[in-house]
């Protein structure tokens, strides 16, 4: 058989299981570590399958110089009130506070399977669950040396599951409603990267733990530096878009992180501000936090924390460029000076060591643009820049779907429907990015998380053991739709003789240029300082509405392109819900990650709310709505 012929007519493997887990990151790792514990004796089959290898896939894939969330003994509800706070007062507290009194066993783990952490001189050799003290460049951050720390937790995880449970290289891009009840899931289907093959999954209960969304903005790294990005460029909004056509509720999918990073590498800036105690100044050595400091008055309470909301320090930031006193700096000689004055020559050679450790360990592009500029960071400062903007769940971001939460922190009725992070549709679980109004939880919150959805799964599975899945779609259907992109190539690729130029199709690329180009100039990206209003916004939704159609026309040459093909269509999705949110909540709830010129306030009366929204996968209509906002820890309650 050609292969052509075979590339068009793929092999299709079914299979059953109870419980499957759609992701490799760091939330998927802590599901397949925690799921073996719950299910020892009971019969009931897991298994695990990933876009990539779980070694380096996901967020956590180039490795961590901190882990961003450890308690360490401090209160779940203070960091409930950080998290609060830095997301300017809408998040669920319940959520919150439960990755916070869970986060430290899955940190203890860590180091338990060789995961290095900083500690404090004298502690050296004393475990953190012993009571040893890392080293803090936060209040709520550790040091770690993290250039492996995803090979660590997933070496855990697969030696849990066990590899003949695990399945690489198969990237899952459709759930598939139950044909008796479609509020229910009963189905997954995807494909392999590397081989001719369709996997038709059937299950009582999934978790979606795929990421969440980069590249639906046009990036501020073009040319040479074109596919550089903040965060993972294998989020494709998959958990967003799968979960929203299976008709889950989403919830804050108008929030978006715009991360303030070294120019251009997006290196990370958290050490240089919390460890080495760099400031960040203007381009006339003003410390523009200072400089701009009654502009936080305007934003009670979240600008006057201790610790200002991110949103509000990219707000000075962009302040001081627009007003002509960029580019902006940080200043690393004179935070290493500071240092060194009370340092030998040994300790001060160990400290530069660090700061480029800092890179290495998890952005070694950023290093790279230092040795390319000739930047030594104890003598030249380096630029820093906000990004374009991202939409996730587990970082300083809320964007995501609304889930079941615990029953026993005194939260409304309707924050939790008996199994713990399940989503409005019965059998469908998620974590880390996939959990929306719920920040801060980073790597270590979003183990943590998949541990405690494992859990809610197992019981849901249970519950349901003599339950039969029938998919409420004919699998030689959805083979169909799988391979489209494949079938629109074969059929139209002779029609002209340059490949990539073809009336009957659009390559991936070009329809993710088009997404990215609209997303940028009109739902406030980087070419409009992140500004839109009603009227911009209603030119993207035209414009996404027709991207939608030609969505349908992208063309697949090879297995690659089909990867690309389908990572889009989630991105449009993806796309469109943070529109849409944008849309509807008239106001500017997040400045400096995005403002809405026509309602440039933040409205703490009318707005102090969730937006939430559902889609309707056969309509391709959107459905958003408030849902009330409750604070359960604004003062401490009894027992916490």
């Amino acid at each position: 058989m050609s292969t052509e012929a075979t590339f068009g007519n793929p092999q299709v493997i079914e299979e059953t299981v109870d419980i499957l887990l759609i992701g490799g990151g760091m939330a998927a790792c802590g599901a397949a570590y925690e799921i073996m514990r719950w299910i020892e004796g009971t019969g009931l089959k897991v298994k695990l399958v990933d876009k990539a290898a779980m070694d380096r896939s996901g967020a956590v894939a180039q490795g961590l110089s901190a882990i961003n969330t450890y308690l360490g003994g401090q209160d779940p509800a203070d960091y409930a009130r950080m998290v609060a706070n830095d997301l300017m007062g809408i998040t669920r507290d319940d959520l919150a506070y439960d990755v916070g009194r869970h986060v430290d066993d899955s940190v203890h783990l860590f180091e338990e399977w060789g995961l290095p952490i900083w500690k404090q001189p004298g502690d050296e050799d004393k475990p953190l669950k012993d009571g040893g003290k890392p080293v803090r460049s936060g209040k709520w951050q550790i040091m770690i040396n993290g250039e492996s720390y995803k090979v660590i937790v997933a070496e855990a995880a697969k030696k849990a599951l066990g590899m003949d449970n695990i399945q690489e290289r198969v990237f899952i891009v459709k759930l598939v409603n139950d044909k008796n009840d479609p509020k229910r899931v009963a189905g997954a289907v995807g494909f392999s990267v590397r081989e001719h093959k369709v996997y038709v999954y059937k299950f009582k209960a999934c978790l979606l733990v795929a990421g969440g969304a980069v590249n639906i903005f046009r990036p501020r790294s073009v040319g040479e530096g074109t596919g550089r990005a903040w965060y993972p460029v294998w989020n494709a909004g998959s958990t967003y878009a799968m979960a929203a056509e299976a008709g889950a509720e989403l919830t804050m999918m108008e929030n978006r992180f715009v991360p303030a990073r070294f120019k251009d590498g997006y290196g990370p800036v958290g050490a240089w501000f919390l460890l080495f105690k760099a400031k960040a100044v203007n381009a006339f050595g003003e410390v523009y936090m200072d400089r701009n400091k009654e502009m936080l008055k305007q934003y009670p309470p979240y600008g006057l924390a201790a610790v200002p909301a991110s949103c509000l320090r990219n707000h000075l930031m962009l302040h001081e460029m627009k007003e002509g006193r960029g580019p902006i700096y940080m200043d690393t000689p004179t935070a290493l000076a500071k240092l060194a004055e009370t340092m030998t020559p040994k300790e001060i050679k160990h400290l530069e060591a660090e700061a480029w450790e800092d890179f290495l360990d998890m952005c070694i592009g950023q290093a790279g643009v230092w040795a390319g500029e000739n930047i030594e960071p104890e003598k030249k400062a380096s630029e820093l820049m906000p990004t374009e903007p991202y939409l996730l769940g587990s970082h300083s971001g809320c964007s995501g779907i609304w889930v079941s939460g615990p029953e026993d922190l005194g939260a409304p009725d309707d924050w939790h429907w008996g199994y713990r992070s399940m989503t409005t549709v019965k059998g469908l679980f998620t974590a880390g990015d996939g959990v929306g109004a719920s920040g801060h939880k980073f790597s270590s919150g979003s183990h943590a998380e998949g541990r405690i959805a494992a859990k809610g799964m197992v019981k849901f599975a249970l519950d349901n053991k003599d339950w039969k899945p029938e998919l409420d779609t004919p699998v030689n259907e959805l083979v169909e739709e799988i391979y489209r992109p494949v079938r629109t190539y074969l059929e139209h690729k002779d029609y002209t003789t340059a490949i990539d130029v073809n009336p009957h199709y659009i390559t991936p690329k070009m329809l993710q240029f088009r997404l990215q180009k609209i997303m940028d100039e009109y739902v406030a990206g980087v070419a409009t300082w992140y500004q839109t209003n009603a009227k911009m916004l209603a030119v993207a939704e035209e414009k996404l509405e027709m991207l939608k159609e030609d969505a349908l026309k992208m063309r697949a040459k090879d297995l690659h392109e089909l990867l690309r093909a389908w990572e889009n269509y989630h991105r449009v999705l993806a796309a469109e819900a943070h529109m849409k949110h944008i849309q509807f909540r008239e106001e500017s709830r997040y400045p400096g990650f995005y403002y809405r010129m026509d309602f440039n306030i933040v409205d703490e009366k009318n707005w102090k709310c969730f937006v939430n929204s559902t889609y309707d996968r056969k309509a391709k209509k959107w459905t958003v709505f408030k849902r009330p906002h409750v604070d359960l820890v604004s003062k401490p309650t009894a027992g916490h």
